[in-house]
């Protein structure tokens, strides 16, 4: 039976978030096609969510993948493994100026501490299954800094909550399709 627990001890990152959502995605595609589906996954193509990611982050180049969005800045890498991976962003998330300081390295990220931010938490995974299919899954994490940007947060949340279960999946669904079409 799945077991869904990430190869990497996500608390050891953020223990306290104040936001977790997870999505979990089943494919007949092995881990191998399914890891590098999702890698090639592009921000483009992905509807809604697409929209969303370019309106936070413009300048985006066409064509970018969710592997290299979570590679490059205002993200930072902060491990990874044969089909995982952990991508760390601090700042402001509430604004509309995307005040997101680029932290150097999963030292920098777990050392963040600036008053009025937070820490943002992306994991990506795949989970073999016993039928010879895989799982594709995703948790993210919000952590606040302090009171005040935990606050801030959860007006932020309010609005966003009801939307995320909508479209937070919708890249992991397009990566089972793409796996499974290849296969």
């Amino acid at each position: 039976m799945p077991h869904d627990d990430p190869p990497f001890d996500l608390d050891a990152w953020l223990p306290d978030a104040a936001i977790r959502t997870r999505h979990r995605r089943a494919a007949s595609a092995g881990p191998d096609a399914l890891w590098a589906a999702a890698g090639a996954l592009r921000v483009d193509s992905t509807g809604p969510l697409g929209r969303l990611v370019r309106w936070r982050l413009p300048g985006l180049p066409p064509g970018e993948t969710f592997r290299g969005l979570f590679a490059a800045a205002p993200f930072t890498v902060l491990a990874e493994g044969e089909h995982w991976s952990v991508s760390g962003l601090v700042g402001r998330i509430w604004t509309l100026r995307r005040d997101y300081p680029r932290v150097a390295d999963a030292d920098a990220f777990a050392a963040w501490a600036e008053p009025g931010t937070v820490q943002v938490l992306f994991a990506h995974w795949v989970e073999a299954l016993p039928d010879g299919g895989a799982a594709l899954l995703s948790e993210a994490r919000v952590e606040p800094v302090d009171r005040g940007a935990g606050l801030r947060l959860r007006a932020l949340w309010a609005v966003v909550g009801p939307w995320e279960r909508l479209i937070g999946g919708e890249a992991l669904a397009r990566a089972v399709r793409a796996a499974e079409a290849d296969g």
